[in-house]
């Protein structure tokens, strides 16, 4: 749900529709390709997409859909960073799913994510 939020509050940002939030980390994700609001629409089409996979019920009349969806680009060493983070966070709040992830050494990420070599983003607060 959160993500979902942040998401569509990001999209408002990228598209220059609010004056808050301009200095979200996340948002540099965005800034840096060719097309950001295509590629946060794109985003939230793959989030809204999950969410019928769960079950959810999320307003799609919020993002605008589109064809092509340019790939972001994810270093490793951020994924690996967001994954021990998510680690951490399910150590606490979800003993059962947390032990689960313990057999998985490296994360697939989703299919919007193109992955390269390299360090934690700099936007990262580690």
């Amino acid at each position: 749900m959160a993500l979902w939020r942040e998401a569509l509050l990001a999209q408002k940002v990228l598209c220059g529709e609010t004056k808050g939030y301009h200095q979200h980390p996340q948002i540099e994700r965005f800034k840096v390709v060719v097309e950001p609001s295509e590629t946060i629409a794109g985003y939230l089409q793959e989030v809204f997409s999950e969410s019928l996979r769960r079950s959810y019920r999320f307003d799609c009349s919020k993002f605008l859909w589109v064809k092509a969806k340019a790939p972001l680009v994810v270093t490793d060493g951020q994924l690996s960073y967001e994954f021990s983070h998510l680690k951490a966070k399910l150590a606490r709040r979800d003993r059962q799913l947390y032990a689960e992830l313990q057999e998985v050494k490296s994360p697939e990420p989703y299919p919007l994510f193109k992955v390269v070599p390299g360090l934690v983003a700099s936007w990262e607060k580690v």
